[in-house]
């Protein structure tokens, strides 16, 4: 095996694919993500969201290791009028098999790329008090907003805080 790691954006899932990332998300949640879903996640259920994730103002990046889906994040273009220069960072998220190895920090890297080419001048993301990805996300230029408790709830009924975060980016600096 060649170990090689591809980060690439996807307009349209073939069917193939949307097996892959439904596979994918069923073992993210099962391993405790709090992107939404709750375990245990079927099949169905995951593959009705994937067959209707790209709509407008969506970008998707897949991350693949040797030809297998890995990894995912979405860049949600705000499409009002008022907000067309931010941009939220949805579903980040790392087959627990890949942790640890710099895929956030690339699909995070290419979604940042990916605000700035399209004029957005701030990101903004939420995830769970206390989650490995509060780190991930300070780490790489995120700010705390605040947080709001009992937010997401999990499948033992238990609620859960969420931390709202921020970043601003800059036009004009040069983003490699």
């Amino acid at each position: 095996m060649s170990n090689e790691m591809r980060v690439y954006p996807v307009q349209a899932l073939s069917e193939a694919l949307a097996d892959s990332l439904s596979r994918l998300l069923i073992d993210v949640v099962a391993d405790g993500a709090s992107i939404g879903f709750l375990p245990p996640l079927g099949y169905e259920e995951a593959a009705t969201y994937w067959n209707n994730v790209l709509e407008d103002g969506v970008v998707l990046w897949i991350a693949e290791k040797d030809g297998v889906p890995v990894g995912t994040v979405q860049l949600h273009l705000a499409q009002k009028a008022n907000a067309i220069h931010r941009a939220e960072i949805a579903k980040l998220m790392v087959h627990p098999s890949g942790r640890r190895l710099g895929i956030a920090r690339q699909l995070m890297k290419v979604a940042e790329e990916e605000a700035l080419s399209q004029d957005r001048t701030l990101l903004v993301l939420d995830t769970r008090v206390g989650d490995p990805s509060n780190g991930l996300y300070e780490s790489i230029g995120f700010v705390e907003a605040g947080v709001i408790p009992g937010y997401a709830q999990s499948a033992d009924g238990q609620l859960h805080a969420t931390r709202y975060y921020y970043k601003p980016l800059n036009l004009y600096s040069s983003h490699s």
